[in-house]
């Protein structure tokens, strides 16, 4: 079992977590997760756009992706820590992944100025959304 232990600058401020196999089994910074903040999180096409690449829990959402796995289900698949780390950084599973880091802020390309050095998602919208992928739990 590999354990990568990454420690966030403290420039960008981020929450410093522990890789453990293929999840992070900790909430960043011991935040507890909002299950309707995450679902909305989720559904917003600014903020989360999960749904430009997956196909969300919901048929009767308009225009959503077919690039990532299908979300529904997801938290009979993984576990939250397994579903924290995809969020946090894929890469880090695997290297030619096309999902965006949602918690990095280093080593990242054609990043407008606004958001240089800046998470895609806060420790606690990352928790929101790790909360409500969990309880999607049937197909």
């Amino acid at each position: 079992m590999a354990f990568i232990a990454v420690k966030a600058s403290p420039a960008a401020a981020l929450e410093p977590y522990a890789v453990v196999g293929d999840a992070i089994p900790a909430p960043l910074g011991g935040l507890a997760g909002d299950v309707r903040r995450g679902e909305a999180l989720l559904r917003d096409r600014e903020r989360g756009n999960c749904l430009i690449c997956h196909q969300g829990a919901d048929p009767s959402e308009p225009f959503q992706g077919s690039i990532g796995p299908p979300l529904a289900g997801v938290g009979a698949r993984l576990d939250a820590g397994q579903i924290r780390l995809r969020l946090v950084d894929a890469s880090l599973l695997n290297p030619q992944t096309v999902m965006p880091p949602y918690f990095r802020t280093e080593n990242l390309r054609d990043v407008a100025p606004a958001f240089r050095g800046k998470p895609a998602l806060s420790a606690q919208e990352i928790e929101d959304v790790v909360s409500y992928l969990a309880t999607l739990r049937a197909d």
